[in-house]
């Protein structure tokens, strides 16, 4: 059973969720330049995510596509366009983008996306529209237990694992061009309120606003979150965390789970 306490779009749930996103979630500066370094000098871009936050660099001309069917843009000649979901035989949905090929200098892409069963055919599709670099920003499943809030909160972070494909899966989809992965290091100061962002200051994922802008924690359910909390809490009270990982508090920035795929085809 998954939390339910923010209700419908409308509700007043729903506006405090938004707010908290607001607050807690904006875009952190220096994955907005480790994107625009890899994004090079490509001026129109297509981004495809959740819309939680945009980590494209704001001097580049942006088309948005989301799970919604929806693309919001700021290029006059694709005001009106909105993405085509159709069904297979096997009921999967197959994520389609109403561009030509090669309408787009560069994509970015951030994991997950709602919408896409299938993350291959959504990068080919992806690809198909896109002349020049893509770039992937995602998390390594395989790496989001490594960070110390599954100490307290396993179910949390398995939870957000699972939100992930392999990293090996994205690179194998786009292996038609050169493909790098390189972790994307968090800093003290990260303004994106992922779990991570608090590597060193705990005490902000005992702020249940905090948590509201985290869609890993509306994965579980009320008690487990709110069992996760206690533990959290306990920890830091008696100087556990502090003994453990105390070392994080003045420590710059962390190599965690968050990591940036570039593709790269032959031509570019």
């Amino acid at each position: 059973m998954t939390r339910t306490a923010d209700g419908p779009a409308g509700e007043p749930g729903a506006v405090r969720a938004e707010q908290d996103h607001r607050k807690y979630r904006r875009p952190e500066p220096s994955f907005v330049r480790a994107v625009a370094t890899a994004l090079g000098d490509a001026r129109t871009v297509l981004e495809v995510g959740d819309g939680a936050v945009s980590s494209v660099p704001a001097d580049r001309a942006v088309t948005a596509a989301t799970s919604t069917n929806a693309i919001d843009t700021d290029a006059a000649s694709d005001t009106d366009a909105t993405t085509d979901t159709t069904s297979d035989s096997d009921g999967s949905g197959t994520w389609a983008l109403p561009f030509p090929a090669d309408r787009f200098d560069a994509a970015v892409v951030t994991f997950p996306v709602e919408g896409w069963v299938d993350p291959e055919r959504g990068l080919a599709e992806v690809r198909r529209v896109t002349q020049g670099p893509i770039v992937v920003l995602t998390s390594d499943p395989d790496r989001v237990p490594d960070f110390w809030l599954a100490e307290y909160a396993p179910e949390v972070t398995a939870a957000e694992a699972g939100r992930y494909p392999p990293v090996g899966r994205i690179a194998a989809a786009l292996a038609g061009d050169t493909v790098t992965t390189t972790p994307l290091p968090i800093p003290f100061t990260c303004v994106d309120g992922f779990s991570e962002a608090y590597y060193a200051r705990p005490e902000r994922l005992l702020d249940a606003a905090a948590r509201r802008a985290d869609p890993a924690w509306g994965l579980v359910d009320e008690l487990t979150a709110r069992r996760s909390v206690a533990a959290l809490r306990n920890a830091l009270d008696s100087g556990d965390w502090d003994r453990a990982h105390g070392a994080l508090r003045t420590q710059p920035s962390r190599v965690g789970s968050l990591v940036l795929v570039t593709a790269v085809p032959p031509r570019a």
